[in-house]
């Protein structure tokens, strides 16, 4: 027997939401929690942290506990390889938390919550970066998304790690000067950029925190850095040429206005160098392009998801649910 009733779950690096929805849109219950990382506890421990978070969630909408959803979308971090897609699939359905479900990557919930349509390709740039695409009749492709050994560069980490690179050369004499040297000791509150590097070195500071200075390098590529300004070009033609990439292997370059969805912290910050670099690239590859810059929270995007898995689709569900959350504001 149905009761209406669907999950959303978006568990990403630095946080875990789960929401409560009926399958007319209107928003019942929320849950936030950490970060979703199953690499790091193991599946079972992280399942069990989203299963604290499915609790709080349902009581919040009222919801006695064992009440079996009809669809859960549930969109994770972890979910890179095909066997780690599976073995995700195989955790949320011993669960018994709806009837339906699809568990995917996270990037996925930043395609849904910025695309018009169920399909397109989302890059989502924050920590790191990766790229999803879904084409109309359903096949999605993408990429490992597991950083340099995997190929890639991009995202806050990587631009604040070459930021660190040339301030450490511009102090020794290696390189040029660079207004990113004053940025990097500044943020971090020590005297030099090598007393950056020996904290780095020992662990007192957290590889991670070098994602902390993107926006310095956003602030000194404006102020007409010429350093900061080729790392921000860089990043801008990364973006681009993963979602041309991922056009063209699902044939979207030859359909009609495919839209492309920009998300995460860097993108979302609204840079305009850096978002009129991706533009104005993507364009030059794939005029019909359609770059969308998605500033609502992921949870919506599984949420929406969520709706798609309905088999009755109530027209107005989807507008019910965007207002739902932005009433919300978002959290």
């Amino acid at each position: 027997m149905r009761t209406g009733l669907l999950l959303a779950v978006d568990g990403g690096n630095s946080k875990t939401d789960v929401a409560v929805l009926r399958a007319d849109g209107t928003l019942l219950g929320r849950a936030r929690g950490g970060g979703f990382r199953p690499q790091v506890v193991g599946v079972e421990a992280a399942m069990d942290a989203l299963a604290a978070l499915h609790g709080e969630a349902m009581a919040e909408a009222g919801v006695r506990a064992g009440v079996m959803a009809d669809a859960i979308t549930a969109f994770l971090a972890g979910a890179d390889l095909p066997h780690e897609v599976q073995a995700l699939r195989h955790a949320v359905g011993a669960r018994r938390w709806a009837v339906a479900q699809r568990v995917d990557n996270d990037t996925h919930a930043v395609l849904r919550a910025g695309a018009t349509r169920p399909w397109g390709v989302g890059v989502v740039c924050g920590t790191g970066i990766n790229c999803v695409g879904v084409a109309p009749d359903g096949r999605t492709t993408g990429f490992a998304a597991l950083g340099r050994i995997s190929g890639d560069w991009g995202g806050g980490l990587d631009l604040g790690t070459e930021a660190l690179w040339h301030a450490a050369r511009a102090e020794d004499g290696r390189g040029p000067n660079t207004a990113l040297r004053a940025a990097v000791t500044g943020h971090f509150g020590l005297r030099t950029v090598a007393d950056v590097t020996a904290a780095l070195h020992s662990g007192e500071l957290p590889a991670l925190r070098l994602s902390e200075l993107c926006p310095a390098v956003f602030v000194a590529c404006d102020d007409g850095d010429p350093i900061a300004a080729g790392l921000v070009d860089r990043l801008a033609a990364e973006v681009a040429q993963v979602a041309v990439t991922v056009l063209g292997r699902l044939g979207l370059d030859r359909m009609p206005e495919p839209e492309v969805v920009l998300g995460g912290s860097v993108l979302a910050a609204g840079h305009r160098r850096l978002l009129d670099g991706v533009e104005r690239r993507l364009l030059a590859a794939v005029p019909a392009a359609r770059p969308v810059v998605c500033v609502d929270p992921p949870i919506l995007g599984a949420a929406l998801a969520a709706l798609d898995l309905h088999p009755c689709p109530d027209p107005a569900a989807e507008a019910r649910l965007r207002a739902g959350f932005r009433g919300s504001g978002g959290r």
